[in-house]
């Protein structure tokens, strides 16, 4: 008789804590369901603090210089979208928690395994909710390839290879001019773009792991690669035009689409004409050239994972590719998978029939597209958490995502030191 209840609850207020990309991300997805509005802003930048803050309607007394001021009053929302920088998760989260918000966290959790451990402890001794923004978890593509593989047509899962396809462009944005391209500043290359992955892999395999080894390097985006004749600003290079990293291409051409606009050319500028564009270039470290920054996460590596029971996947990561949706491979004892994040294509031993299952899903893999419908369904399900008290069956909960990042850093571990890590016994 109450089917629509849950309509008639009043919207969830939210805080969000870091108006960057991500934030605002979160808090339009958050705002445009109707379940929820954004009723303050915490951010050092004036003016992104400003720009969020108009865009929700939000009052200037609930405008923050930052999380320290947000947690030194009385709290003002029911939960917090924490999307501060890798480096500052731990404090604002446990300070969040303890003064009673329920907690949505874009990942990585911490870039250290003390940090995230600090981070469980708050929220558990807080009685709160704390979900960790593994978006691809939430794709309609991923419901999709869990319920085949919950309905057992392709038998048990022996092996997974998975592959994350980073993006040519992506890689010298993001990881080598750009925010997480030093370990020291951000995290490892890992963490910070892959921890994604090794969570969904951990998803879909439904096992813990087991033994972990890894491989990986910065090859190409370092001094030794430079063409002869490199200037170091594309704005002066002879050989700009050539160069498939030229800044240039890349932020001219995002002018005019509103969604490259949003990203990546926000992240360089706010200007929205060729001459600002050139400026920024000019002035800031978007123009570098990519031989000659200080960058040195790595831009390629695998990691091979044993499962409980001798499943195994192998992780591909890598800068080398178009900006696509990660590709995958399923083996099964009666069936076998491939999937684009768009189209899975199932093959039956027993049958031999071959069925294509297209999913409901955007068309853009970036962040800027939502990732394929997967930030709309992870907030969708952490509100409707938060209204129904804090429980949900869809949200990972914290000690998944502390798994999925403790595999991420004895990966790092493995990859360093050229050992094979037992996860049973490491306790590092």
């Amino acid at each position: 008789m109450d089917t629509h209840a849950s309509d008639a609850r009043p919207p969830i207020t939210i805080a969000v804590v870091g108006a960057g990309n991500r934030g605002r991300a979160y808090a339009r997805w958050a705002a445009a369901s109707g379940k929820a509005r954004i009723v303050a802003v915490a951010d050092p930048d004036p003016a992104r603090q400003k720009s969020l803050g108009d865009e929700a309607g939000v009052p200037a007394d609930r405008l923050f210089d930052g999380w320290q001021e947000l947690a030194a009053v009385p709290r003002v929302a029911d939960a917090a979208v924490i999307a501060t920088q890798d480096t500052l998760h731990v404090e604002p989260s446990e300070a969040l928690a303890r003064a009673g918000y329920h907690i949505l966290l874009e990942k990585p959790m911490a870039t250290t395994e003390q940090g995230a451990q600090r981070i469980l402890a708050a929220v558990r001794q807080a009685g709160v909710r704390l979900a960790v923004c593994h978006v691809l978890r939430y794709m309609p593509y991923t419901q999709a390839l869990r319920r085949i593989i919950d309905s057992g047509q392709i038998g048990e899962i022996v092996s997974v290879e998975h592959l994350e396809p980073v993006g040519w462009w992506h890689q010298a944005h993001s990881y080598v001019r750009g925010n997480w391209r030093r370990e020291a500043d951000s995290s490892p290359m890992l963490l910070a773009k892959s921890v994604h992955d090794l969570d969904w892999l951990n998803h879909m395999i439904g096992r813990r792991p087991a033994r972990v080894a890894s491989f990986g390097s910065l090859h190409h985006f370092r001094p030794e690669q430079r063409p002869t004749g490199a200037a170091d600003n594309c704005l002066d290079c002879p050989i700009e035009s050539s160069c498939p990293y030229s800044a240039p291409r890349l932020y001219l051409s995002c002018l005019g689409d509103p969604a490259w606009e949003d990203w990546p050319l926000s992240t360089v500028t706010d200007a929205r004409t060729p001459a600002g564009v050139l400026d920024a270039l000019r002035t800031g470290p978007y123009g570098r050239c990519v031989y000659d920054c200080d960058n040195d996460v790595v831009d390629h590596q695998v990691v091979s994972i044993e499962y409980e029971g001798g499943v195994t996947a192998s992780f591909t990561m890598t800068a080398f590719t178009p900006h696509m949706f990660r590709q995958t491979r399923i083996f099964g004892t009666h069936g076998y998978l491939e999937g684009d994040g768009k189209q899975i294509s199932l093959l039956d031993f027993r049958t031999r029939d071959r069925h294509v299952i297209t999913t409901t899903t955007g068309d853009d893999a970036t962040a800027a597209g939502g990732h394929g419908g997967g930030d709309k369904a992870l907030v969708d399900a952490f509100v409707d958490a938060v209204a129904a008290g804090g429980t949900s069956p869809t949200l990972a909960s914290p000690e998944d995502s502390y798994a999925s990042h403790r595999l991420v850093w004895a990966a790092e571990r493995a990859r360093t030191t050229g050992s094979v890590v037992d996860l049973s016994t490491d306790h590092t």
